[in-house]
């Protein structure tokens, strides 16, 4: 035993020597520490940007779903914006009233 009563310990009270193990307990806490401190301290993601409102339009008197797609997203095919429609709006059948206020899909 050494001088300060525990085995391998030198006499006077000279260096910390840490075992192979400990080297790795004490660089992976570090690493852990860094990650963290990076997860708080970086900027917030683009999640976090406040949504954009939602396109809505009016049905008109003699308007369909597929005369709504077309005038609203010309570009895109009608059967597409037709199904995103009924999905956004919670709509059974295909049908639709003067007046009744649309929520249309975002634009691409």
């Amino acid at each position: 035993m050494g001088a300060t009563g525990f085995p391998g310990a030198s006499p006077g009270g000279g260096r910390l020597r840490l075992t192979r193990r400990g080297r790795l307990v004490v660089t992976v806490f570090l690493l852990l520490l860094v990650a963290g401190l990076a997860a708080i301290l970086s900027p917030a993601s683009r999640a976090a940007d406040p949504p954009r409102p939602v396109e809505t339009a009016v049905v008109r008197p003699g308007d369909t779903l597929w005369s709504v797609a077309e005038r609203h997203r010309p570009s895109r095919r009608p059967f597409a914006v037709i199904d995103e429609i009924r999905r956004l709006n919670g709509l059974e059948d295909h049908t639709v009233h003067a007046g009744q206020r649309l929520v249309l899909p975002a634009r691409r």
